[in-house]
């Protein structure tokens, strides 16, 4: 789906957002992470927040309104964090990822941020070479800051191994090279 389009995330959307999440997830049991592909989105409450925020878009299709993908940020140290990203996976590999983290770096330009940072797993295929792709990288830990830290903390406290995540770092306004 090279044709999608972002637009902001509508009150309508938020379930469809939650059975993304939900689809997207189920690839983790074949890494041995059933707790991550259990772990129910987060609740129409808080999407709507981030929604009425004006930090959250979604993946269309030209022809379709219905979403395929979603974003969310929040600022966190002078970023624009991605705090969820999601694409359905018979959508994955078509470029929706970079479209959704485009309109996400557009968003943190407007603010005054200065880069996108996310924390992953980096031991998952899809998962850190992807954002590596997508010109992000690998932060030292000397360079997290005290809120990506705290982001970092309540992953481990909510049951993710931090031994198996990396915090990352795109600087806005520079775009990895077309290979």
């Amino acid at each position: 789906m090279t044709a999608a389009r972002i637009r902001p995330a509508r009150p309508g959307d938020l379930d469809r957002l939650r059975e993304i999440e939900r689809a997207a997830g189920r690839r983790y049991r074949d890494f041995g992470l059933d707790r991550v592909a259990d772990d129910e989105p987060p609740p129409i409450g808080t999407l709507l927040g981030y929604a009425e925020a004006g930090r959250a878009w979604v993946a269309v299709g030209p022809d379709d309104d219905a979403p395929v993908g979603y974003l969310l940020v929040d600022p966190v140290d002078g970023a624009a964090h991605i705090e969820q990203v999601s694409v359905l996976p018979e959508h994955q590999g078509g470029g929706i990822g970079r479209l959704l983290m485009d309109r996400a770096a557009a968003w943190a330009v407007a603010r005054g941020l200065d880069g996108l940072t996310l924390t992953t797993f980096d031991h998952i295929p899809w998962n850190r070479p992807l954002y590596e792709h997508l010109g992000f990288r690998v932060l030292d830990r000397d360079e997290i800051g005290p809120g990506l830290q705290a982001v970092l903390e309540a992953e481990a406290d909510h049951g993710l191994d931090p031994a198996l995540r990396v915090a990352m770092r795109r600087e806005v306004g520079e775009r990895p090279g077309n290979d």
